[in-house]
């Protein structure tokens, strides 16, 4: 059962003036015992106590949010936005800060792809190959194989008249340029030109009838002449390159014909190679296990390859996408922006906390005062009232909700830390209000 306080005013004060008394003329001020100890620079914690089974401990403390917490990145860098200023309320997971991260974004999309192609292999495998590859695959075989044949058995007779008569065209292109047009392509190109300039003085004698006409552009006559002036200067431009004298590429071009043609024609009339002959056997060999591996199917080892190479390529891109955030500063809870530490443009540090973030809409109170030898006297659960500096008018019941296992040095002394529930809130309690606390 809960140790209940027994507060006897006059054994308070028969307390203090005893104290009073052993200090050496000390006052006795206000609060009692607290005072007092005030006074002669010990810790504020009272203990007031009756007999051992009724007491209450008194210790100053402050208000603080329910929930609050100093946020930081888990990465370093250069901050690129704050999206966020004080006194902004946010939502649970919006984004608060954001760090550069142009070479995150780059992983990403590279890892992204990465598993794209991984999955299309593995969908490839497990669809099996196509009609249309199979077919491509035998066109291959077919093609390795004849030419094979044909270095076996030499070149065949039609194959050997191509030949000669691609020489024989060539060596007459590389000739025409030298010798020039002969007669009949002289008669014929000046023919053309004839015929393509009379039809343009026609045209113009056309045109020139009515030309005076405000129509003009209109008339079956404009569209005559316009055509007529392009069949001339077509006729003009074949006739001029007919008498030309042929330029240096159109030669080398015309040469290198020729050479090409004859070598052709060289390869067909020698007997193939051992190397040649090896080289046609390889390449059938090569088709034919190929085509061969189509129409057996995808082994079940093949697939668990791809699907290895997938999970990896997810793996990849999980990373990335973590290390991606690791940038990014989110709201763990919804609540208010209490103090903001950094600007845009500033360099920051990971664990290194860049924004307070709190829910004011439930406060609690905590105290360090307690000693080794007050915490001893109080448990979870105990009953508390609360009374506050700035509002004299106030004071709150709670419970001890939780006590720190560890203490630490304040003072000279082991203190341990209290949190206190409130059982009401106020609209007026502000955050690090002190707080006086009875512990019941």
């Amino acid at each position: 059962m809960k140790k209940k306080l027994l507060v006897a005013m006059g054994a308070v004060i028969a307390l203090g003036i005893v104290m009073t008394m052993v200090a050496g003329s000390v006052p006795f001020l206000k609060g009692g015992l607290a005072a007092a100890q005030e006074m002669n620079g010990e810790d504020s914690t009272e203990l007031v106590s009756t007999d051992q089974e009724s007491y209450a401990v008194i210790a100053e403390a402050a208000v603080v949010p329910v929930r609050h917490a100093a946020l930081s990145l888990s990465a370093s860098g250069i901050v690129a936005e704050v999206l966020v200023e004080e006194g902004d309320v946010v939502e649970e997971g919006q984004m608060i800060l954001r760090l550069r991260d142009t070479h995150q974004q780059a992983a990403v999309a590279q890892a992204e792809a990465g598993l794209e192609s991984a999955r299309a292999q593995l969908a490839g495998l497990e669809a099996g190959p196509r009609a249309q590859e199979i077919a491509t695959a035998q066109a291959s075989l077919d093609a390795a194989s004849a030419r094979l044949g044909r270095l076996e058995e030499g070149a065949r007779a039609e194959d050997l008249s191509a030949a000669k008569a691609s020489l024989t065209a060539a060596d007459a292109s590389l000739q025409r340029l030298f010798d020039g047009p002969d007669e009949h392509m002289r008669i014929a190109a000046e023919a053309d030109l004839a015929n393509a300039e009379a039809a343009l003085r026609r045209a113009q004698a056309a045109y020139d009838q009515v030309s005076g006409r405000e129509d003009i552009s209109m008339l079956p006559q404009s569209l005559e002449l316009q055509l007529a002036s392009n069949g001339y200067d077509a006729a003009k431009a074949r006739y001029d390159a007919l008498f030309a004298d042929p330029d240096d590429d159109t030669v080398a071009n015309a040469r290198a014909a020729v050479k090409q043609a004859q070598a052709n024609l060289d390869r067909l009339m020698k007997p193939a190679t051992e190397n040649e002959l090896a080289e046609a056997e390889a390449m059938v060999r090569q088709a034919q296990a190929q085509l061969d591996l189509m129409l057996a199917g995808i082994r079940k080892e093949e697939i668990t390859a791809a699907e290895a190479l997938v999970a990896e390529a997810e793996a990849a891109v999980q990373q990335v996408r973590a290390s991606l955030a690791d940038t990014e500063l989110r709201a763990p809870f919804a609540g208010a922006i209490a103090d903001s530490y950094v600007k845009a443009g500033e360099q920051v540090v990971a664990g290194v906390p860049v924004i307070e973030l709190a829910d004011f809409s439930a406060w609690q109170v905590e105290t360090d005062d307690l000693t080794e030898l007050d915490v001893v006297r109080v448990q979870e659960g105990d009953e508390v009232l609360v009374t506050f500096d700035a509002i004299e008018d106030l004071e709150v019941a709670g419970t001890v909700l939780r006590i720190k296992s560890i203490g630490r040095e304040k003072l000279g002394d082991i203190t341990y830390a209290v949190v206190v529930q409130l059982d009401e809130q106020d609209a007026r309690l502000r955050w690090n209000m002190t707080a006086v606390v009875t512990i019941r």
